[in-house]
């Protein structure tokens, strides 16, 4: 379910970098939690218009950069990628924190509705064991768990993270943001693995 934070559209002006010639150009940018999109416009008084990009979120990664504090990217399950800066350290964690949301909400409706398929028989060994097939099941089972725990570890760090009066040094945000980034990676892994 949708919390009542990120139901709500969230838009504002980011620099978007275009290409070696063009540079970093301003855009403005909308997140639309209700259809899961990122859309940018060249300008804010042309987001009432057609945008001129829109990125689906589901499977993407939002990454901040370690190039400064202020860039990341938006890595969309199609191969696009786009690279953002915002205006402050703090501002790039609200827009990763509401991106990463977005998208993980649509990520887990996705997955939720389309359930990995049961391990592949491989050819190689064909007259595998009921056995082996269950000593199999049990490790993913084992990984999963251990990866609900690394979540409830990663959830505490970044409460501690926020919580802090060093709430804004960008190393602290850049380990909460790579642990982040970590941890959702290896789950996408071990989903990948089980299929």
């Amino acid at each position: 379910m949708m919390n009542a934070q990120i139901m709500h559209p969230y838009e504002g002006l980011l620099h978007k970098y275009t290409n070696a010639m063009k540079g970093w150009q301003y855009r403005w940018f909308i997140l639309s939690p209700e259809t899961g999109e990122l859309h940018y416009f060249l300008s804010e008084s042309e987001k009432n218009q057609r945008p001129r990009c829109s990125i689906y979120l589901v499977g993407a990664v939002i990454a901040p950069s370690d190039e400064d504090s202020n860039t990341f990217t938006v890595n969309s399950a199609t191969g696009e990628m786009i690279k953002l800066r915002a205006t402050d350290a703090r501002a790039r964690q609200e827009w990763v924190d509401k991106l990463r949301a977005v998208t993980e909400m649509y990520t887990r409706a996705i997955a939720s509705s389309h359930p990995p398929l049961p391990p592949r028989e491989h050819s190689a060994n064909p007259t595998r064991s009921p056995v082996a097939k269950l000593e199999v099941l049990d490790a993913f089972a084992n990984c999963r768990e251990q990866l609900s725990k690394v979540e409830k570890h990663n959830l505490a760090l970044a409460q501690s993270i926020e919580n802090s009066n060093l709430n804004l040094d960008p190393d602290l945000l850049v380990l909460k943001a790579t642990a982040h980034a970590t941890l959702y990676t290896l789950s996408q892994c071990l989903n990948i693995l089980y299929q």
